[in-house]
């Protein structure tokens, strides 16, 4: 009996072993955990057609927004970890969010797989608005407490968390208003629905026509924006913006989870890729799987001195 049973066990795993190999067998489904026409949702349609090359199979893009990511990202583990499920994720988003409230996940629920770009934020008014410096709008909030309002992607996010720190550096109260994702948020700019808003710099790269962007929280001037100088520039040391890759369910094995680790690195290794990346102003990085648990963990500590400095830390 003992022998059949390890027979038994080696051909599951031998099995097993070529399941892995073989992976992937269908199309595999993208979720996007925001609204359509996000950073999150463009540079996945940028990776799509280099994704599906390598894999051999389709990628399809969903959308599952709500409650700033935390609706997909509550529901993620529920979800069938074979690998044909993958999700977008968020830094620091998914790190922010559980300090504040309960949110339906923790940050070490979350199987993250590769982080492969990152965008600064940028502080955003309408073109034909009244502020044409960073400084004619502080002077101004300075004058109106909580009449200025800025949208942003979601509450607890990266541009939650760069408004929270331009009023606390510049001595001003401004009133954040979170959208279910960047598509949203700059929409409620380009219609003058609010003041101005916190998003990413890659938003004037699409919305350049319609907004002026004011300051980009980055260590240097960025390149699509040599004209936009820095916060720091202007006396304010922000610099910050979010970090967005994948992850899966917890549930899904170990050699799926390197395999589409590698073909996310796989597409930022293509000059092609990177050139379309780059013109639409992200910045591309390479944290693998192998890598990711020690960053989320630095980045865990980093924000919690933050947050817990700017009073979001309650949990």
């Amino acid at each position: 009996m003992r022998k059949l049973a390890i027979a038994a066990a080696m051909a599951a795993t031998l099995v097993s072993t070529q399941a892995f190999a073989e992976y992937p067998e269908k199309t595999i489904n993208y979720i996007i955990p925001f609204n359509a026409g996000g950073e999150s949702d463009v540079s996945a349609r940028f990776q799509q057609p280099y994704l599906e090359e390598l894999a051999g199979q389709s990628f399809v893009i969903q959308y599952m927004a709500g409650a700033g990511g935390a609706q997909a990202w509550s529901q993620l583990n529920g979800m069938e970890g074979d690998g044909y499920t993958i999700m977008g994720i968020n830094l620091p988003h998914t790190i922010l969010q559980p300090m504040e409230k309960d949110v339906g996940y923790e940050t070490k629920d979350l199987t993250y797989i590769n982080f492969f770009h990152y965008t600064p934020n940028a502080l955003f008014v309408p073109k034909d608005s009244e502020f044409q410096s960073l400084g004619e709008l502080v002077e101004y909030a300075k004058a109106n407490p909580g009449l200025v309002t800025l949208s942003g992607s979601g509450s607890n996010s990266a541009n939650h968390l760069g408004q929270v720190q331009f009023d606390e550096l510049a001595g001003i109260t401004t009133t954040y208003v979170p959208f279910s994702g960047t598509g949203p948020a700059v929409t409620a700019i380009l219609g003058s629905q609010t003041t101005g808003g916190f998003n990413y710099v890659t938003s004037g790269v699409n919305n350049g026509d319609g907004m002026r962007m004011l300051a980009v929280a980055s260590e240097q001037r960025v390149k699509a924006f040599p004209d936009v100088p820095t916060f720091k520039e202007l006396g304010y040391n922000i610099v910050g913006g979010a970090f967005r890759g994948v992850a899966v369910p917890s549930s899904t094995p170990e050699p799926i989870r390197e395999k589409i680790s590698q073909l996310i690195t796989d597409v930022n290794n293509n000059p092609e890729f990177q050139k379309k990346m780059e013109d639409a102003g992200f910045v591309l990085t390479d944290i693998s799987y192998d890598f990711i648990n020690d960053f989320v963990a630095a980045k865990s500590e980093e924000y919690r001195e933050i947050a817990e400095k700017l009073g979001i830390a309650n949990r």
